[in-house]
């Protein structure tokens, strides 16, 4: 098998998460249903509180609720039209959702459907590195913003957004605030507390856990309305029988979150692969070069994105998010104001914990054989060898160009 590189997408399981999810058998009895008044419902309880308990500490988020999902588009729909939907229920007259323009399609989407409820949305402009700038948020906020969505890490570009820096913002407005940390947890410190977030996403297959459970997190005065209903397990907020051994592995891969060490290790392994890469020239780097150790997105001048797609059709890499079907340029890179045919020929590399330098040696010689020979037949490529400079090949102002 080829070398992975798209664990932005989804990540392996890892051995030890498997080993704890392997634990819950019937042997030791908290297979139960942990909602059942017995003693195996209760030690199945006892599995349940210790993976909400391990999920806060790794975001730092002591005294709020956890509600398990199916995923962080579960939690992102949960939190975003279950408050709002909350806040009709309640006669308030908040009215307003604001998003970035890159957040992922789970959070968009939620947020458009509000609108069908009354609410206005409205989707902040990032800048060309894809950050949300304070001074566009401050802009932005009045006392009618209901909800504030920003995502930590963007999961096509890694770019990590100014949390910090916008957080008191919000605050000072009033509004609640959503941080999407599918692509951040696990991999890069999140402190929910210190940042005053109210509702924070999760899903477990981003940090090496199973498939199919995620969480919101959220303080304990913060109104959700339930999205299904039948049930009143998890105090009637999301109804349905709790997946106990899925939800010990979302707990023991937060516990094993990456360190420093490890970080860093990813960090030199990207720096490498993108200083590599930057060596063919005509490289174009998309989202910020400090951004999230794990992803390198970067587009390849003078080629033609079905064309490089079918080069690459065999190798572990994405071209986008894997949530986005292929409908054209990447929402996220044009609204860094990529040009749609730069935008097609970007690629996505992600790496994780068990990426090695060999992986690296591959995916280059792979990718400089491979865009070489489309270069090769390119017209556009033979003007920008002639001199013209990538702006003007691709009609725009600046472009990142990496060599």
């Amino acid at each position: 098998m080829t070398p992975y590189f798209d664990y932005a997408a989804t990540t392996p399981l890892d051995p030890r998460v498997e080993a704890a999810m392997g634990r819950v058998s019937s042997l030791g009895g908290d297979f139960a249903n942990p909602s059942s008044d017995h003693p195996a419902g209760r030690l199945a309880a006892t599995a349940v509180e210790r993976a909400s308990e391990q999920a806060r500490r790794c975001i730092n988020a002591v005294d709020y609720r956890v509600t398990w999902t199916s995923g962080a588009t579960e939690s992102n729909n949960l939190a975003i039209l279950g408050h709002v939907t909350a806040q009709l229920r309640r006669g308030r007259d908040r009215r307003r959702l604001l998003v970035a323009a890159t957040e992922h399609a789970a959070v968009l989407a939620a947020a458009q459907a509000a609108e069908a409820l009354g609410f206005s949305l409205e989707q902040l402009p990032v800048e060309a590195d894809g950050r949300l700038a304070p001074a566009t948020l401050d802009a932005a906020l009045d006392d009618d913003v209901a909800l504030v969505s920003v995502g930590h890490v963007n999961n096509e570009t890694g770019v990590v957004q100014p949390l910090a820096s916008l957080a008191p913002l919000i605050q000072a407005a009033g509004a609640l605030f959503h941080i999407d940390a599918a692509q951040g947890a696990g991999r890069l410190p999140l402190d929910a507390s210190t940042l005053g977030a109210d509702l924070v996403s999760l899903s477990a297959h981003k940090f090496y856990g199973p498939k199919g459970i995620g969480a919101l997190v959220h303080h304990a005065n913060v109104r959700l309305a339930p999205l299904l209903h039948g049930g009143g397990q998890q105090q009637g907020l999301r109804p349905g029988t709790l997946p106990v051994a899925s939800i010990v592995g979302l707990g023991e891969a937060l516990a094993l979150a990456d360190d420093e060490v490890e970080r860093e290790r990813q960090v030199s392994l990207r720096d490498a692969l993108r200083d590599r890469l930057a060596a063919l020239g005509g490289v174009v780097v998309n989202g910020a070069v400090d951004g999230s150790p794990h992803v390198l997105n970067v587009a390849f001048a003078g080629v033609h994105g079905d064309a490089l797609r079918s080069r690459l059709a065999d190798l572990n890499v994405s071209f986008g998010s894997a949530c986005s079907g292929r409908a054209g340029a990447s929402h996220v890179l044009r609204a860094m104001a990529r040009p749609d045919a730069l935008a097609d020929a970007a690629v996505r590399f992600s790496l994780g914990r068990f990426t090695t330098p060999a992986d690296i040696d591959f995916i280059v010689e792979r990718v400089a054989s491979d865009v070489a020979a489309l270069r090769a037949i390119s017209p556009v490529w033979r003007e920008i060898r002639a001199g013209r400079k990538l702006s003007d090949v691709y009609g725009v102002t600046t472009l990142p160009e990496l060599a």
